[in-house]
């Protein structure tokens, strides 16, 4: 009867408490504790955690206690809304017992209403039938992280072997910072290295300094809300000098009498390095001394004739003893001894005289021999002199051209390197490369060259499979006579042949580029069709033949705008080349023709997203296409240095290129110039870093003229990845005894976006060296220009600071550089009447499909066909784009390959190939298109 009440007063007191609490939410106490009742005290499994609001995010407070009957909780003192909280009931299978679960959130909003002499908490209360259980407090904090450090760490000059102490302090932030070391953005870990510590108040300890410690160091600070970069922290570890040992005396520098002999030791025990002290005291000792004089041997007197030999001589002697020589002085000149026959002639004897026979006999046996062969070399000398290149023709070669064997009699070849070296009168020398042949309805089909006017005898036989396909079956001799194309070219080369009339080759020096304000070139173009050139840029502009009406001609115009550009990437683009103009707009074509613009990008379609954008009327930019776009509108075909575009319409278009990933590379071109300042002692050295095109190097040519500066060594490629690391030149190697620069100007970093997005001004580093005396004259030192995690390209400077002295750094341009504009059948490789029988050819369709698909296959278009199919001749714009693509080269043999392997044409071709001159080579180009 007892525990039943008991029982029946514990449900009603739980049921009037659960009232309470539901009818008002106010409420700030509950009962600590209800009628007990037999069992156990409630015993939590899960109890809640000091938490952290990131943000506006709330988070999840949790306790779990058996047995429960009810589970609520207290948050600053007062109790929760029943509808608060979130409940789950559970049967432990193990005892039998009722396990609870209970969650509510905690919001930032409440956090921050909250003000207390404490932070803010929350606690569980668990009930069961024997009494109530409290949990531990959790505390809920707002997580934040201020922006600027307490304290930065500063840079410091340590001598080597010293102790470094970096101090950090980090931003205040709930909960604490952790913070972090790096050293030139990599990770210090100093488990790996015992001596750094990273471990004592956040400060960086190196206990004992190496060389390699020098760089740029940061304190990176973190918690749960954010991540803080401090200042970096600039290390220098220098190495005062030390003198090394003495060396030896010097002999003494008089041969006779009073001189002086000396030691010397240098400054390299260690070396000073970093701006380190150089070493105190002379480097150089010297004393007196005396040398003792040479003196001459000379003959003392004749001694008397000895007695009389059986072999009927005599003897006497002489030594070089009046005086002897000494200290160095000359021997006596002359015999030592001599002899004569003692009888005057009366004494006879019998010697055997076999011996002398036999050498007689073999001498005169050798001069007959050698006479025969010198017969028998100028015989065959004055047979070889009777013709002065043998022509063999090679059979069984399917490639376009066939092989030609010379053997020169020549000698003073003006196209030797160097022409006192004769040249081998028996070798056979063969070449196979491209022969340009032109048009015979058009043009000459060989015209004179100076490259075989050395070579005047040489007879010439050609005739290609390809010609005899088509219809041109001429089989033609000459002599001495050959086409200004026929000289073989690479894709890189760096010697052009100027066409037409241009024999010579062109050199250009820095002094012979353009400083006009205006890139633009000009010329009238009528139905013939033409190309257009802006020299020394890499910008051109092909006109088929028959784009421009018959009977009408128009004044067209090609131009780089100099100025810096009106476009304005977007977000993460970048400009990849000049913006370039063409026109007249106004004016119609009837075929697309060729613009060819260079760009700066390492074309990787995983890694660039490349875009070709046109100016409008207002003066807005608008996308045209995609490089890797299907469009029926216009073509794009990107070259590694160069994309060639075929349009209908003239304007203002540019390449704009957006990154994909981090390993997307600009191509930058580095090059050092330098020139003497007001102050006659000062060297000036200037550092740029351009886009590698021809006309962003032109633009630094001419500035660089107008400051008087010289470029002092060949520029280099540098791959400049998009992973947000800058960029850092230093000066190295500088001759410690003679230059001098400025401490800590050594080396200058230039932030990634300043090179990546490419500046108006590309000059990137500016250092000044001093001289100690004016009597130096030569420089020489190394600049290191490299990006943090990337590419390094090293330049060594050789120079003299005098004018007169310096020697000049050529480079070479392409035959464009002469003749910006080319009308009419000299513009294009392909003769006019052969490229006529090549569309009618290709144009039309065979059994197996379209002949022009295959002609595209096998020049490497193998996208966006549909362009081609919507024009009325796709072979005569397929060879448009070839035109563009070798203007330069004009590399008619990969073409013929191509033709060859499609199987149009069966018939066997003759190579031609010219003697193997001591020049630079000139690879034939077998790319394709």
């Amino acid at each position: 009867m007892g525990g039943g009440a008991r029982r029946l007063l514990l449900l009603l007191g739980l049921c009037s408490w659960t009232a309470a609490l539901r009818g008002n939410e106010n409420s700030e106490s509950l009962p600590e504790s209800i009628p007990s009742a037999p069992g156990t005290l409630p015993h939590f499994l899960e109890e809640p955690d000091d938490s952290y609001i990131i943000k506006s995010n709330p988070i999840v407070l949790r306790c779990r206690a058996v047995p429960a009957m009810q589970i609520f909780f207290k948050c600053n003192g007062e109790w929760v809304h029943q509808n608060e909280h979130v409940s789950h009931e559970s049967l432990d299978e193990a005892t039998g017992l009722k396990v609870r679960e209970v969650s509510i959130n905690v919001t930032r909003q409440q956090v921050e209403d909250f003000h207390g002499p404490e932070d803010y908490w929350c606690q569980c209360v668990a009930w069961s039938h024997l009494g109530t259980s409290k949990s531990r407090k959790a505390s809920v904090r707002i997580a934040y992280l201020r922006k600027n450090f307490e304290q930065d760490p500063q840079g410091k000059e340590v001598p080597i072997e010293g102790m470094i102490v970096l101090h950090c302090r980090p931003p205040e932030g709930v909960p604490a910072a952790e913070v972090e070391w790096l050293k030139n953005e990599e990770p210090i870990d100093s488990n790996l290295d015992e001596n750094i510590d990273t471990r004592a108040d956040h400060n960086l300890i190196i206990r004992q300094a190496r060389l390699s410690d020098s760089g740029n160091y940061t304190c990176m600070a973190a918690n749960i809300v954010a991540k803080r970069r401090s200042l970096s922290a600039t290390v220098v570890v220098y190495v005062n000098g030390g003198w090394s040992s003495w060396t030896e005396w010097s002999s003494c520098n008089a041969r006779c009498g009073r001189g002086w002999q000396k030691r010397s030791r240098t400054c390299t025990n260690p070396a000073p390095l970093n701006g380190g002290a150089f070493c105190e005291g002379m480097s150089v000792q010297k004393i007196t001394c005396t040398s003792l004089c040479p003196v001459d041997g000379s003959w003392e007197v004749w001694s008397e004739w000895s007695v009389c030999s059986p072999e009927c001589e005599h003897l006497r002697v002489r030594e070089c003893a009046a005086p002897a020589p000494r200290n160095g002085g000359k021997h006596c000149e002359g015999l030592s001894q001599e002899s004569e026959n003692c009888t005057e002639g009366l004494c006879i004897q019998d010697v055997e005289r076999g011996g002398d026979i036999a050498l007689y006999s073999g001498l005169a046996a050798a001069v007959l021999a050698v006479a025969v062969l010198a017969l028998g070399v100028t015989l065959y000398r004055r047979s070889q002199s009777e013709y002065g290149v043998d022509v063999i023709d090679s059979s069984a070669l399917t490639g376009g051209f066939q092989t030609f064997n010379f053997k020169t009699v020549r000698q003073g070849n003006s196209l030797l390197l160097n022409s006192s070296l004769q040249p081998d009168l028996t070798v056979s020398r063969t070449y196979s490369g491209p022969i340009c042949l032109q048009d015979p309805l058009d043009k000459e089909l060989m015209t004179e060259s100076s490259l075989f006017n050395p070579l005047a005898d040489i007879k010439v036989k050609v005739q290609s499979s390809f010609m005899v396909s088509l219809g041109v079956t001429e089989r033609a001799e000459y002599q001495g006579k050959a086409h200004p194309g026929t000289f073989p070219h690479g894709n890189h080369r760096a010697f052009g042949t100027i066409q037409a009339r241009n024999k010579a080759m062109y050199i250009q020096n820095l002094a012979s580029i353009s400083t006009s304000s205006e890139l633009r070139t000009t010329a009238l173009f009528g139905h013939l069709g033409g190309r257009l050139v802006v020299p020394n840029t890499g910008v051109s502009l092909l006109i088929p033949h028959g784009a421009i009406p018959e009977e009408s001609s128009w004044e067209i115009y090609l131009a780089i705008t100099q100025k810096e550009s009106s476009l304005e990437p977007e977000g993460p683009e970048v400009l990849l080349g000049p913006e370039v103009s063409c026109g007249p707009p106004e004016l119609s074509v009837s075929t697309p023709f060729a613009l060819t613009i260079p760009h700066c990008a390492h074309a990787d379609p995983q890694h660039w997203n490349i875009h070709l954008k046109r100016r409008t009327q207002q003066g807005k930019w608008e996308e045209v296409m995609s490089v890797e776009e299907e469009t029926t509108s216009c073509y794009c075909l990107l070259d590694p240095y160069a994309c060639h575009i075929l349009l209908n319409s003239f304007g203002t278009y540019a390449l704009i290129g957006e990154p994909i990933s981090d390993c997307a590379v600009r191509q930058l071109k580095v090059a050092v110039f330098g020139c003497l300042s007001c102050n006659s002692l000062d060297y000036n050295l200037r550092v740029y870093c351009m886009d590698n095109t021809p006309c962003a190097f032109q633009e630094v040519v001419s500035d660089e003229r107008l400051q008087g500066g010289q470029l002092l060594e060949e520029p280099k490629l540098l791959h400049f990845k998009g992973n947000t690391c800058s960029l850092q030149i230093s000066v190295l190697d500088v001759p410690p005894f003679l230059w001098r620069i400025k401490p800590f100007t050594a080396c200058q970093e230039v932030p990634f976006s300043r090179v990546w997005r490419g500046s108006p001004r590309p000059l990137l580093g500016a250092f000044s060296l001093e001289r100690f005396s004016p009597a130096t004259t030569q420089l020489c030192c190394k600049v290191c220009v490299r990006q943090l995690q990337g590419h390094e390209q090293l330049l060594h400077i050789q120079t003299s600071v005098l004018e007169t002295d310096r020697e000049n750094i050529t480079f070479f341009a392409h035959e464009d550089s002469n003749f910006p504009a080319q009308l009419g059948p000299k513009a294009f490789k392909i003769p006019h009447s052969i490229r006529q029988r090549i569309c009618a050819t290709f144009d039309a369709p065979s059994a197996k499909g379209k002949d022009w698909q295959m002609l595209a296959q096998k020049n490497s278009i193998n996208r966006n066909l549909s362009f081609f199919a919507t024009q009325s001749s796709p072979s005569a714009v397929i060879l448009d784009l070839w035109e563009a693509r070798h203007q330069h080269d004009g590399d008619l043999d990969s073409l013929a390959c191509a033709l060859e392997e499609i199987g149009r044409t069966h018939s066997k071709v003759s190579d031609v190939a010219e003697p193997e001159l001591e020049e630079p080579e000139f690879p034939s180009s077998r790319n394709g298109l």
